[in-house]
């Protein structure tokens, strides 16, 4: 074998170590037949880089090897990412590769979510991709309405404060001004309303404590003729005047039956009329002296 010939063999030798060693450190593997590269598209890879891992349940399987634009003019913009997989297992085409961090603080990384359902996927194919919510993301999410809405309320507050300002001139500044100090008087007037009504309720809290004491007083002398009256000797007294009350009765029922004199004066009209017509003609002799007296009286001096 000659000198330049195994130069050359050594040349190629270097050559090929130098291909593979360089293949090997990007984590491409040039001997291993198994693996196998997918498209995916994304709007938006939200921190993907080359290189980033592609996992499977947690496992590493593959890693990113190309982040490009979509030529597609419809999808200007879209980037297309290229992975491999490296380790042999199956999944279906309907697989979804979605963009994930394993922490906030960490890159974001491309996870195969395997589905078994319809036909295999095989290298080249592209798959269906989706971008998961991290906190950061979720956030943003979060506070895109509400930032809408204040920049709404800020809007309208600026508004608002210059239609005020055009408003309030010197005039109306000045009549505020009017308003609040007379709003200050009715306050200091209030005040000394409230401290008269203090007053007026401390006085009538002591004449309502002397009512008090006097209605004591006046229950404690209706206590006293209570007992008076339990400790008398009532059924005796009751008994007395119901006697009494019989025997008026008696009398009563006497001289309405014509019983006695004065039974008789009551009962009898005879009695009655003779003494009306006794006492008619005494009042007429009365009359008679009154008006000729001397049929009556007689004076003689010798």
């Amino acid at each position: 074998m000659s000198k330049q010939l195994k130069t050359g063999i050594v040349a190629v030798i270097i050559i090929t170590l130098f291909i593979w060693g360089y293949s090997f450190l990007k984590g491409h593997n040039l001997f291993d037949s198994e693996t196998r590269y997918f498209n995916v598209e994304y709007a938006n890879i939200a921190g993907l880089s080359k290189s980033s891992l592609v996992t499977i349940n947690g496992l590493k399987v593959g890693k990113i090897d190309q982040i490009r634009f979509n030529k597609n003019l419809q999808k200007k913009g879209h980037l297309v990412v290229r992975f491999s997989v490296e380790k042999e297992f199956s999944f279906s085409k309907n697989s979804i590769v979605k963009i994930y961090s394993p922490n906030p603080l960490s890159a974001s990384n491309l996870a195969i979510i395997p589905s078994y359902d319809g036909e295999n996927a095989v290298s080249d194919d592209t798959l269906v991709g989706e971008i998961e919510s991290n906190l950061f993301t979720s956030i943003g999410e979060r506070l895109d309405p509400l930032q809408t809405k204040l920049e709404r309320v800020i809007v309208s507050a600026d508004s608002l404060f210059k239609k005020v300002n055009t408003i309030l001139d010197l005039k109306t500044q000045n009549s505020v001004r009017t308003s609040v100090k007379n709003i200050e008087y009715a306050t200091e007037e209030l005040n000394k309303t409230m401290l008269s009504v203090n007053s007026l309720m401390d006085a009538t809290s002591l004449d309502l404590k002397e009512s008090i004491t006097n209605t004591r007083s006046i229950t404690e002398n209706f206590s006293k003729i209570s007992d008076t009256l339990a400790n008398a000797n009532i059924g005796k007294i009751l008994k007395d005047a119901q006697g009494t009350i019989s025997s008026v009765n008696l009398l009563i029922d006497g001289i309405t039956s014509g019983k006695g004199s004065v039974g008789k004066l009551v009962t009898n009209d005879d009695l009655y009329n003779n003494i009306a017509a006794t006492t008619k003609e005494l009042e007429n002799l009365l009359r008679e002296i009154k008006l000729h007296p001397k049929r009556f009286v007689h004076f003689s001096l010798f």
